[in-house]
């Protein structure tokens, strides 16, 4: 395995601050790593420093990326002879939400899918959910606003507002109906060639499950208790692009690195 980050915009020679601590982790533990420069990638322009050796199964750690900026990393890593881990089909699976709601809807709350030009007030009339949670097929509004509707009549603000915010509505809109949720409790789990992993060593029987239903080599697994006790899946994503939250960086580098 070679693991592949940014770099830091104004030292080419070390590690975006975002991921030093976990750049050196990786190290410690005896993974060889390369860097680059994100920007110059998002320009067209892409040189990993080492560079990545020919046959090298790479990973990569950095900023979150569309699927066809991925397909664009991918073809830049097979041009040195080497292949990313994750193809970009089970990067998209696990990115998008509509692509692996159908896998874990058991797990998860009810998720409506729209094209960005919807009507929302009309395509959700007979859905009499408690409040609707409203993102794009990646991210939710991330402002004051947030991102609960308490009525059908505020989801197509919202969207607006994600729109406004982000740039862009990412794939599509998901509306998910609003669950009585302890935010507090919220874990992130990494799930390796279909072992799943937690921070602490101890992995909940749902994680467990929902790690054989997903086709994805690397992803995250993110849970929360529910006010009835059940714990419940709101949201899943490719582990490339998923921040350690609480993991510390060695704890994360030991899981990678030797998947135990």
């Amino acid at each position: 395995m070679h693991l592949l980050f940014p770099s830091d915009p104004f030292a080419a020679a070390s590690p975006d601050e975002a991921y030093a601590e976990e750049y050196d982790a990786m190290r410690m533990s005896g993974v060889q790593c390369s860097l680059f420069c994100f920007e110059e990638f998002e320009a067209g322009r892409f040189k990993a420093k080492p560079a990545i050796p020919p046959n090298a199964e790479v990973v990569y750690r950095g900023w979150m990326m569309t699927p066809d900026a991925y397909v664009k990393l991918s073809s830049a890593v097979a041009s040195a002879g080497a292949t990313l881990r994750t193809s970009p089909d089970e990067y998209r699976h696990c990115h998008y939400l509509p692509e692996w709601y159908a896998s874990c809807q058991e797990f998860t709350p009810e998720t409506r899918f729209f094209a960005r030009d919807s009507n929302f007030a009309v395509e959700l009339a007979d859905a009499n959910w408690p409040g609707y949670f409203v993102k794009d097929y990646v991210k939710s509004l991330t402002t004051a606003r947030g991102s609960v509707a308490a009525s059908i009549h505020e989801v197509g603000e919202i969207v607006s507002l994600i729109e406004q915010y982000r740039g862009q509505v990412e794939g599509g809109v998901c509306v998910r109906r609003l669950e009585s949720l302890l935010p507090e409790t919220e874990e992130r789990y990494f799930v390796i060639d279909g072992h799943a992993f937690a921070r602490d060593g101890v992995v909940p029987q749902v994680v467990r499950d929902i790690a054989t239903r997903v086709s994805s080599p690397f992803f995250s697994v993110d849970m929360v208790q529910a006010e009835g006790g059940d714990l419940r899946l709101i949201e899943l994503g490719d582990g490339q692009v998923s921040d350690r939250k609480k993991w510390p960086a060695a704890r994360f580098a030991q899981v990678l690195s030797a998947g135990k």
